[in-house]
């Protein structure tokens, strides 16, 4: 099997991660991704947000900072234990 090609972060993909928007669709997404998961933490600790979600709090850190995309485990069990996070997308024209 092939190692899976690397790909910049949503970070490296966006001018100022997470405070403006991406000319990048995909990093756009992650980049709002990141941003709902920073609301819905709020002022509760990592060691907390690891504790109620199961993701690890690098892991948290590292999406929050854009230096990684999250797996699919991740945001389920990220939005399971804090709501709706993954940002609406248009659908694609027909």
């Amino acid at each position: 099997m092939s190692p899976r090609p690397s790909r910049l972060s949503p970070a490296e993909l966006s001018p100022a991660f997470p405070d403006e928007p991406s000319p990048d669709d995909v990093a756009e997404v992650a980049r709002r991704f990141a941003l709902n998961l920073k609301a819905a933490i709020g002022d509760r600790s990592g060691r907390d947000i690891a504790r109620v979600t199961g993701v690890d709090r690098t892991s948290i850190g590292a999406i929050l900072a854009g230096s990684t995309w999250p797996d699919m485990v991740t945001v389920i069990r990220l939005e399971l234990a804090l709501g709706a996070l993954w940002p609406r997308v248009a659908a694609a024209p027909e």
